[in-house]
C-alpha cells in the first residue's frame, strides 16, 4: 500500500536510485547522482535521510595545525555532535581523499546518535572498521595514510558540492548499491508516491519477463493489454 501520510519516507525503502533518477530526469534534473563514490558498509542497509552538511576548504597552514583538533568547537566535531537523528552527514571534501573526512570513531558516534548515514566525496580512514558497521557510508576511496592538515572544516549545514552535485540542507539522500541520489526538498513527498507506483509496475514487468513475455508493448506499456494485466496483478 502506498503511504500518503507525513511518514512518506517509508516509501523510499523499496525505491531504487535508478527509478528516482528517471523521475528526476523527467523534471529536467539531470545531475542528482553523486559521482565517483561507492558504499563502504557491507551490510547492504539502504541510506535514507535528510542532508546535514559539512564543508571543507583547502587548508591554510597557519590556521590548520594539529593543535586545532584539540578545540572542542572544531567544526568537524561540532557537525558530528549536532547532526540530527535520522539525518545524513554529507561532507564536501573537494573530491580529495588524501585527507580523511572522518574515521571509525566519528562514524560510530554518528551511528550511536541515531543518524542515518555519512557520505563524502573524499575518503574515510579506518575503512575496514567502518565497513563492518550496520551504518550506510559512502566515499571515493580509503584515506590512508592520512594527511590531517591538507584541508580544514569551515562550514556546517550550508549549501555544498559533493561529487559534483549541489546539496542543500533539507534535501533527501537515498543510497543503495548503485550509489547515492539527491532529491530536492520540495520533491520528496511527490516522488515518494510517484516512484513507488513506478516500482510496483517494474516489479510486474520483471515477473512478466521471467514468465517468458517479450518487452515490446510491455516496457514501456504501449500495448493497452499490458496495463489491464498490471491492474489484475495488483488486485491479486
Amino acid at each position: 500500500m502506498i503511504k500518503q501520510t507525513r511518514n512518506y519516507q517509508e516509501n523510499f525503502k523499496t525505491i531504487s536510485t535508478a527509478t528516482l533518477a528517471t523521475a528526476l530526469f523527467k523534471r529536467g534534473l539531470k545531475n542528482q547522482c553523486i559521482q565517483n563514490i561507492k558504499p563502504v558498509h557491507t551490510s547492504g542497509k539502504k541510506l535514507i535521510g535528510i542532508a546535514f552538511t559539512l564543508r571543507y576548504i583547502p587548508a591554510r597552514e597557519d590556521l590548520n595545525t594539529l593543535e586545532v583538533f584539540k578545540n572542542q568547537d572544531h567544526p568537524q566535531r561540532v557537525a558530528v555532535e549536532t547532526c540530527p537523528e535520522g539525518s545524513v552527514l554529507v561532507i564536501d571534501s573537494r573530491k580529495d581523499a588524501r585527507a580523511a573526512s572522518a574515521g571509525s570513531i566519528l562514524i560510530t558516534r554518528l551511528m550511536m546518535r541515531g543518524c542515518a548515514g555519512a557520505v563524502t566525496d573524499g575518503g574515510f580512514r579506518d575503512s575496514e572498521e567502518i565497513a563492518s558497521l550496520n551504518f550506510p557510508s559512502y566515499h571515493s576511496r580509503p584515506s590512508a595514510p592520512t594527511n590531517l592538515t591538507l584541508h580544514q572544516a569551515i562550514g556546517i549545514n550550508e549549501p555544498i558540492a559533493c561529487g559534483d552535485v549541489a546539496i542543500f540542507p533539507g534535501d533527501l539522500l537515498v543510497g543503495d548499491a548503485d550509489g547515492v541520489i539527491v532529491i530536492p526538498q520540495y520533491l520528496i513527498e511527490e516522488l515518494s508516491i510517484e516512484c513507488l507506483k513506478m516500482t510496483q509496475f517494474e516489479d510486474f514487468v520483471m515477473q512478466e519477463v521471467k514468465n517468458g513475455r517479450g518487452i515490446r508493448g510491455l516496457y514501456p506499456p504501449t500495448d493497452p493489454k499490458t496495463l489491464e494485466r498490471f491492474e489484475n496483478w495488483k488486485n491479486k
